[in-house]
């Protein structure tokens, strides 16, 4: 595959990262609430998703998910599920928050998962490969399955790069967001409705 056509590649996928959505959007308050190191496991986790949907794509199962409503519909409703169960959660330590207990810890592999999860379950992401990937995959310049490979790779450093800063810069706030109480227990608040607005958006198709 040509330098020139992998850097233009690597900007669009930059770009694309920037834009308002779930995944970043979901970084944004997992580093507000746990802190950076928080957010860079999340982002660890979203890029994995994002392994996952490129090899989907390779082996044309994003076309027969495309083919098939049921399958479609099966996976967004096990996201939202997930989603609402976080939303859930995040109501539960607000609760917790409001009567001074000790901030919730998550571990790394929670963390992880979290991201692993939320980008896994979101078959839109696999669709729009299976619509952005091709256009930059030219089959004389070696097989369609490595290209669409390394394009994958290449959108998840994009990604890691992007939602990365994402992480630092919103992790420099949280330890000022959980100082107190009434703090975290906002924080915990706002994140349990974005869930729930995230669920309602991978249903719906909104972003």
């Amino acid at each position: 595959m040509p330098v020139d056509v992998m850097l233009l590649f690597f900007g669009a996928a930059a770009l694309l990262a920037l834009a308002p959505g779930p995944d970043n959007l979901f970084v944004l308050t997992q580093s507000l609430a746990y802190g950076a190191r928080a957010g860079l496991l999340v982002v660890l986790g979203l890029c994995t998703g994002l392994v996952f949907h490129t090899a989907v794509v390779a082996l044309g199962l994003a076309a027969l998910l495309r083919a098939s409503p049921h399958a479609l519909l099966l996976i967004k409703l096990l996201g939202a599920a997930y989603l609402l169960y976080l939303a859930w959660m995040s109501w539960l330590h607000a609760r917790d928050a409001s009567r001074a207990r000790p901030a919730v810890s998550l571990t790394g592999g929670q963390l992880y998962r979290r991201g692993v999860i939320m980008n896994a379950t979101n078959p839109k992401v696999a669709l729009f490969f299976l619509a952005f990937l091709p256009q930059f995959v030219d089959p004389a310049h070696g097989p369609v399955t490595t290209q669409i490979l390394t394009l994958g790779v290449l959108f998840a450093l994009a990604t890691i790069l992007v939602f990365g800063g994402i992480a630092l810069l919103a992790g420099r706030y949280a330890e000022k967001l959980n100082a107190s109480p009434q703090r975290r227990a906002w924080l915990n608040r706002f994140i349990a409705v974005l869930f729930v607005v995230l669920a309602v958006n991978l249903l719906a198709g909104w972003l």
